[in-house]
């Protein structure tokens, strides 16, 4: 996938877990993949084999992550959350179902004035994920 036109890209910082959860959410996700990764070596700063930096795409957009090697007191917030619009009724039961696991569910998957179908989750990382059903 050429993302060389995208000049903003969303950047999620793990602690360790960085590629755990690329696999995740390409494994949900259709059309997804992980793109590019670079790991710490034997001389750090970071743990070896954890991530300096990563791509990977889902449905088209890509996303850049890494592993912190600094213990930080802070994490994910719901207050920032990634919107996907899934294009079948199988995609947005399978990724909320997913998603759900082992997380938070901040609104149920179900009809709501604004979407025939919608669901509001925070995933077992912390991330938080507004799926939407395309319109039929």
């Amino acid at each position: 996938m050429d993302n060389s036109n995208q000049k903003i890209h969303t950047f999620l910082m793990f602690e360790g877990k960085a590629e755990e959860a690329m696999n995740y959410y390409t494994s949900i996700f259709d059309q997804s993949e992980i793109m590019t990764i670079t790991r710490y070596g034997e001389n750090g700063p970071g743990e070896e084999g954890t991530v300096v930096q990563a791509t990977f795409s889902i449905k088209g957009q890509v996303f850049m992550c890494s592993d912190s090697y600094v213990k930080h007191e802070f994490t994910f917030t719901p207050s920032i959350s990634l919107f996907v619009t899934c294009d079948t009724e199988e995609e947005i039961n399978r990724a909320f179902e997913k998603l759900s696991e082992d997380g938070n569910v901040y609104m149920p998957l179900q009809a709501y004035p604004f979407s025939e179908k919608f669901g509001w989750v925070g995933d077992k990382f912390g991330v938080t994920w507004q799926l939407n059903l395309a319109k039929s």
